[in-house]
């Protein structure tokens, strides 16, 4: 979890491949009416979110049940997003990726074939409610050492 920018998909899918557990990436699942809102640089709101949120929890809720280990790359960027997203299943953990709002614009600005650009950078980190339950991680370094940091908390 963590702003657009930060690395979770980079992450997320290196990590997922290490492990050998299956990788969702959640801006597949968001509406198409938001993909077009964040094109235009409008920021979502708790409304655009619900129904994407819903399909991330179906994706969790499927992975628990067939047991399978996962990640999901999303923002998740309130409590309660991560509420709804954790349900009642507390074998889900959280892995809050942070590092310099500098460093994650900067990514930004040479980031290519990505809807979310530079300018809801701002909103994002407006929005954000630091999650005291997630694991946090500096991603400000390489992924590997990211991953390897990761790991190493989680003990996977």
């Amino acid at each position: 979890m963590g702003v657009s920018g930060v690395g979770k998909t980079t992450i997320g899918k290196r990590l997922a491949a290490e492990l050998g557990w299956t990788f969702y990436e959640g801006d597949d699942f968001h509406p198409a009416a938001n993909v077009d809102k964040m094109s235009r640089g409008i920021p979502l709101t708790d409304e655009d979110r619900a129904p994407w949120l819903a399909a991330l929890r179906e994706v969790i809720d499927g992975c628990v049940r067939r047991g399978e280990n996962a990640i999901l790359a999303c923002s998740a960027l309130k409590s309660a997003y991560r509420e709804t997203l954790r349900g009642d299943h507390p074998e889900v953990v959280f892995v809050h990726l942070r590092a310099d709002p500098r460093v994650i614009a900067e990514r930004l600005e040479h980031r290519t074939g990505h809807y979310m650009k530079r300018g809801l950078l701002e909103s994002q980190l407006a929005t954000l409610e630091e999650p005291g339950e997630a694991v946090a991680v500096d991603a400000s370094g390489a992924p590997g050492e990211i991953v390897e940091e990761i790991r190493k908390r989680l003990g996977v």
